[in-house]
């Protein structure tokens, strides 16, 4: 959770906040100051944050390491689901040898290659519908695998069908269930919300806040075990493009007064100016807003 703070809010104010800020924002999902105080340190021991003293007063900043996984992950969740080409109907393969000395980099690799979607056709191959070239150059280059890794594009001639394809590369029936779960939970809350602008009534600030917080730590699950295959691969009752699109409309309607909940708790550090208004990396939907 603290790290969705991080990269949801505070990164977009320089990446530092006061303990005290952090212990009441976080109080709002039921946790203790003593479970925020030894997370942190925690998150400081690790290298993720690094503690700055102010006079009396602690602040917690995320460290170049950390940054770097909260810009990431951004970009992963706004580049989700995003329109794509037509499917032109060929595979893009990695394939790999990496002796055992090596198994640390060689797991990194694989679950790498998870995360941006490829499927495990067999022990050492992975597939994908989609050209990730450029990523897989960078991910082997910095883990030291260049020499040891392939890609190849190619189109299947036989045996099996599609379906058996996929089946064999990704479990969809679990994501699916995830989808809508996701979906079950969060359109009953949408529609009330919406009854209720409708009939003048509202929520108050901290629901804001607390209500696109907890949208997002669940969506922002979805990038990392969703390979985005074409419609054509996916299942009739696939429930993916009505959870990304719950998402977008849902997260839309709350950002604005959940962002301004935020700076109304969050207290700058002493040489920096919290901005009047909402900055933004990408885009959801046709509202400017942050998600990480």
């Amino acid at each position: 959770m603290i790290i969705t703070l991080y990269g949801d809010y505070i990164r977009h104010v320089g990446g530092s906040i006061w303990i005290g800020s952090l212990i009441r924002l976080l109080g709002y999902f039921g946790l203790s100051q003593q479970a925020v105080r030894s997370t942190v340190s925690r998150m400081t021991r690790r290298g993720m944050l690094r503690i700055d003293r102010v006079g009396t007063r602690s602040y917690y900043s995320l460290t170049d390491k950390s940054s770097r996984m909260m810009e990431e992950g951004a970009a992963r969740i706004f580049h989700f689901h995003s329109p794509r080409d037509a499917w032109d109907g060929q595979w893009h393969l990695v394939t790999y040898s990496v002796p055992e000395n090596e198994r640390e980099a060689r797991d990194r690799f694989r679950q790498e290659l998870e995360w941006m979607g490829f499927g495990m056709l067999t022990n050492a191959l992975w597939i994908s519908p989609h050209d990730y070239r450029r990523e897989i150059e960078q991910l082997a280059e910095g883990l030291g695998l260049r020499a040891r890794v392939e890609l190849f594009t190619a189109r299947h001639d036989g045996f099996a069908d599609a379906a058996m394809i996929v089946a064999r590369c990704w479990n969809l029936a679990a994501i699916n269930s995830r989808y809508i779960a996701f979906v079950e939970k969060h359109k009953p809350e949408y529609e009330e919300y919406c009854r209720r602008l409708e009939l003048g009534t509202d929520l108050e600030p901290s629901e804001y806040f607390v209500r696109r917080f907890k949208l997002i730590h669940e969506y922002r699950r979805f990038p990392y075990i969703d390979p985005e295959l074409p419609a054509e691969l996916l299942p009739t009752d696939w429930r993916g493009t009505e959870a990304a699109a719950l998402f977008r409309h849902y997260h839309d309607q709350l950002a604005s007064k959940a962002n301004a909940f935020f700076y109304s708790v969050y207290e700058q550090p002493r040489g920096f100016s919290v901005p009047h208004t909402v900055r933004t990396t990408e885009p959801v939907s046709n509202t400017p807003a942050r998600v990480y």
